[in-house]
């Protein structure tokens, strides 16, 4: 071969190699997510799910790529939705709250899910067992059911003892009987007695609240959901134009004015959601990864609240408090 046409072919086969080696690069990992919400009711918990997987390695856009599905409040998209992330052919699927967990486990058995739940994942089906989940499914609990009963209990302190509660629960919400059944238990076990209130909605929210007017209730426990959760602002002015002293099952309830809440940390949940579907990613089984169950509970007590209301919040219990907003 000539020396020129020699040269000439370096050059062709130096050109191309950009084009060779592109091509041979795995293609980038494809992450489902999908949630019962509206996308920016939940912004804040799509961050710390993010910052999960960056703690394995994972920056969306960079090495892998997250494809969104959002119900927005409309529960019975979940299944299609669902279907679309199983067609996609996704690496791995990230169900953001107990519904969307449920639509997904019922739509692949071979795609691997990481849920978020405020239930119980044994008792609603998702997994055989808590240690070894023994299939394609596991993911994150924050027991948002057994804290019911001492949710009611911190009530009943605030009020010492005498008081009236209403119960307020989202009824499409796949957890909320187990919810009512853990509260009225708690209050039949002091002598009490419960009143529950139903709402799916925003404009239904604002009718119970008027309904409550009438004869309002000393104090107001707000049931876990995600429609409780998007709809906090409104639930926290609502109970303080009503006066109404409530707890709330996530600090930021508190955090936007309500009075109390007792719970796990939502935003830690999702970040250990984040964290389990990169391990998966990195090819962990998850049957072999046990749920996580959380391991710490925060009392968060708005003070300047409790002074609008006129209440006087004993000593034990604000000493107990994890937080104190003033």
């Amino acid at each position: 071969m000539r020396r020129r046409e020699f040269i000439s072919l370096l050059g062709g086969v130096a050109a191309a190699w950009p084009l060779v080696a592109r091509a041979q690069q795995p293609a980038m990992p494809v992450i489902g997510f999908l949630g019962s919400s509206w996308p920016a009711d939940r912004a804040r918990l799509v961050t710390a799910f993010r910052q999960g997987l960056r703690e394995t390695g994972h920056v969306e856009g960079q090495n892998v790529t997250i494809e969104y599905r959002w119900a927005q409040d409309q529960y019975d998209r979940l299944p299609n939705l669902a279907a679309e992330l199983v067609r996609r052919d996704v690496a791995v699927i990230a169900a953001h709250d107990t519904l969307s967990a449920i639509a997904v486990k019922t739509a692949t058995t071979t795609i691997p899910i990481v849920f978020t739940t405020g239930g119980d994942p044994v008792r609603d089906g998702l997994v055989a067992n808590l240690n070894r989940p023994g299939s394609n499914i596991t993911g994150v609990s924050f027991i948002a059911v057994e804290l019911g009963a001492k949710q009611v209990g911190l009530l009943y302190e605030l009020h010492a003892g005498h008081t009236r509660i209403a119960v307020l629960v989202d009824p499409k919400w796949p957890i909320t009987e187990q919810f009512v059944s853990e509260v009225r238990a708690a209050a039949s076990a002091i002598g009490h007695q419960i009143e529950v209130l139903y709402a799916s909605n925003g404009g239904e929210i604002d009718t119970v609240f008027a309904s409550l007017s009438q004869k309002p209730p000393d104090a107001l426990l707000v049931g876990p959901s995600a429609l409780m959760n998007n709809r906090r602002v409104q639930l926290v002015m609502l109970a303080a134009y009503h006066r109404m002293s409530a707890i709330y099952p996530l600090r930021e309830f508190a955090e936007a004015g309500g009075l109390m809440s007792y719970g796990t940390s939502i935003t830690d949940a999702n970040r250990q959601a984040g964290v389990y579907t990169g391990r998966i990613l990195k090819g962990e089984k998850p049957a072999d990864l046990p749920v996580v169950l959380p391991t710490r509970f925060e009392l968060v007590i708005n003070l300047q609240t409790a002074k609008t209301l006129g209440l006087v919040v004993p000593p034990n219990l604000l000493a107990r408090a994890d937080e104190v907003i003033e």
